[in-house]
Formats: C-alpha cells, structure tokens, sequence
C-alpha cells in the first residue's frame, strides 16, 4: 500500500511595504490609466514543494486607492465606483489552484467587491523563496487577471460627443506579492 505524501502548509503575511495591488483601464478609449491600491493585507499558505494545495486571503482597503490625481481618486473612492463609505474593502479568498507548470499555476477564488462576489481566475508566476538579512525567508508571486468592472458594480460613464465612452469596461489587475513567513 503506497502512501501519498501530504503537503506541509506554511503560513506567510503579505508584506503591505513590499507589495502592490494595481489596476490599468482604458481611458476616452484611447490611452490607459494605471493606478493602485497602496493598502494590501492577508495571509497566503502553500507547501514549496507542491503548490496544488495552497490558498489565499486577501483584503485590499478601497480608500488607499491611488491614481496620482486626487481629483479622480475622490471620484473612485465615490458612490459613483467603490462607495468607500459603505464598502471599505475587496476582498479575494482562493478555492483551488489549477493548471500547475514549471513555476506558474491558476489560483481560482472568489474576488469581492461593493458586497458582490464572482469567480475570477489569477494567473500567477512564482518567482522563488528567498532568505531575508534578517534571518526570515520571503516568497515572491505575481498575479494577472482581467474583469469586467460592471460585474461588481463599478458601472459610472459618460459617453463621449464623438462617441465611444470616458472610462473602459476591462481592468487589467496585477498583484506583486512579496510574503514573509510566519
């Protein structure tokens, strides 16, 4: 009788001063507006040696929203976008991790944002374990993924004189991650 053997999960926290949550959309559909949220915390847990079985907790707070003009962050910190006041947080939790190759996989989850939830699918890139000069161990991740912003509520425009519209449907998401073990 063969015995599989059976992950050893460790728990990491999100560095918040080494990690960046942001976000590209299009903008008068003829340029791209990047920004970020600068809040990003939660607890990652995975076995180095078999990835399949990690999972992930995140929460960005939705008022650290950053586009280097506070005009447009005020707008998006608004009832018109993420009603800050009423929903101060997104959230992502994971539910399974997919399509595992060399060092890049699928984490599927739920991503939460003004109280509604739908699955979205991160593309992650694992750059690798790294010792710390101060004697802890760091992880590295990149996450990808594309929504649509009217699914979760974020569905203000203004459609533009020669047509098209102020602000694009897709936002393109990019979370670097960099953890430190617990």
């Amino acid at each position: 009788m063969s015995t599989a053997a059976v992950p050893t999960l460790t728990t990491w926290t999100i560095d918040p001063t080494h990690t960046e949550a942001g976000f590209a959309v299009k903008h008068l559909m003829i340029s791209t507006v990047r920004g970020r949220f600068g809040d990003v915390q939660g607890q990652i847990s995975f076995d180095p040696t078999d990835l399949s079985s990690g999972s992930a907790d995140v929460t960005i707070n939705a008022t650290s929203i950053d586009t280097r003009e506070a005009q447009r962050d005020a707008h998006l910190r608004s009832a018109d976008f993420f009603d800050v006041e009423q929903f101060p947080v997104l959230t992502f939790k994971s539910r399974s991790v997919q399509s595992l190759k060399d060092d890049s996989f699928k984490l599927v989850g739920d991503l939460t944002i003004k109280n509604v939830s739908r699955e979205v699918v991160l593309d992650v890139e694992n750059h690798g374990l790294q010792k710390d000069p101060w004697g802890g161990e760091r992880a590295g991740f990149t996450a990808r993924t594309t929504i649509n912003r009217k699914d979760f509520g974020l569905g203000w425009n203004a459609v533009l004189e020669a047509g098209g519209v102020v602000v694009g449907e897709d936002v393109k998401i990019t979370l670097d991650l960099e953890l430190i073990k617990k």
